[in-house]
């Protein structure tokens, strides 16, 4: 079992959620759920979250969304917080290192 904590924000129905969970309990790390529709991340977590992604805001975006091409996208992080669909899923952190586990199988590379 690895030794390194593991935190994975996620939408509990989403496909790609389930299959980074079933690769953490497959490799049997401990970890730390949080579906951010029901703990909503603070302005400060989603900013931290993307600055340790090292991307744009408008890179977490899920452009699949409906809500998406409906929105001028002036203030990224204030939708993403109105608009949790809006947010690329799952993330996974584990210390300082986070990434987006899009495909579920990325999660290897922060757990190996």
């Amino acid at each position: 079992m690895s030794s390194k904590k593991v935190t994975i924000y996620l939408k509990p129905t989403c496909t790609t959620c389930k299959k980074a969970v079933a690769i953490l309990d497959g490799c049997k790390v401990e970890y730390e759920s949080i579906d951010y529709y029901k703990q909503s991340l603070s302005k400060q977590e989603l900013t931290d979250l993307i600055k340790k992604l090292k991307i744009e805001p408008k890179e977490l975006l899920r452009k699949k969304a409906g809500i998406y091409s409906e929105l001028g996208l002036a203030e990224t992080v204030k939708l993403i917080l109105k608009y949790p669909d809006l947010l690329q899923r799952p993330i996974v952190v584990s210390g300082d290192k986070v990434i987006l586990a899009r495909p579920a199988e990325n999660i290897k590379s922060l757990i190996e």
